[in-house]
């Protein structure tokens, strides 16, 4: 019986002595290893579009192009939703613009991304005749977030951007540029906008997107805050004349 209890008593020790193990030098590398993946979606995008009355197909003459992106409320399956607020709601009122506009409709449950986005701007720019030096990028709150998001990630895809109450990642914009001479989003001109008593985006999420800009050294940002507005800062912008004027001064 004590012949037993000794043997079990040496394999219970062995068993959970300390495991004896090689220590790894400071500067070998560690075990490294592959992971191959890969993914195919098929995505269909509603939009409205909007032509100028004498915009002529067979002319040679192209187009400036404004990609606006509506806010969170809109989404959903029915794409004239798209025009409850922005530009496109003026178009339905009789507003006429010198350029074109297309506005995607975002669905339900989902946000802005930049991948879809730009394979709708690709789709439009070879179906319509657009200047592609002057693509303008425009969106209200979370279509704020998306002309921040995409405006920033392909700042060579626009001439000039105008995010509404919105905001975005700062840290974003100082990647952009990370082991570059010079950053990219530096050269994109912004105009953002935003109401001073927001109860839904804080005033905040602009002002950072913004002050984060300047610390880059982009020589042309600016921020209108309406002291008296809520989360509504698009109808008086979009109402606003200078804003077009604005836009179409830049060219890429």
């Amino acid at each position: 019986m004590k012949m037993k209890t000794l043997t079990a008593t040496i394999i219970l020790s062995t068993l959970f002595a300390p495991m004896k193990t090689k220590a790894q030098s400071a500067n070998a590398p560690l075990p490294a290893q592959k992971f191959k993946w890969s993914t195919s979606r098929r995505v269909e995008t509603q939009y409205l579009f909007y032509r100028p009355k004498n915009y002529d197909a067979k002319s040679k003459q192209r187009w400036p192009l404004m990609l606006f992106l509506h806010g969170a409320g809109e989404r959903g399956t029915n794409v004239q939703r798209v025009a409850i607020h922005g530009p496109m709601s003026l178009v339905r009122q009789g507003r006429e613009f010198p350029f074109l506009i297309v506005a995607p409709l975002c669905p339900e449950g989902q946000r802005w991304e930049n991948e879809g986005l730009l394979k709708l701007l690709e789709q439009v720019t070879r179906k319509f005749s657009v200047d592609t030096n002057r693509v303008y990028l425009t969106g209200l709150s979370m279509g704020g977030y998306g002309t921040w998001g995409l405006g920033v990630a392909h700042p060579e895809k626009f001439a000039a951007i105008a995010p509404i109450c919105g905001g975005g990642s700062v840290i974003d914009i100082i990647l952009a540029g990370y082991g570059k001479k010079v950053n990219p989003v530096k050269a994109l001109p912004v105009w953002a906008f935003h109401g001073a008593k927001d109860p839904v985006v804080p005033l905040e999420e602009s002002e950072r997107m913004i002050k984060a800009m300047k610390k880059i050294g982009a020589p042309e940002v600016k921020l209108t805050v309406y002291p008296n507005a809520e989360h509504n800062s698009w109808t008086e912008t979009y109402n606003n004349p200078e804003l077009y004027e604005w836009l179409l001064k830049h060219s890429r």
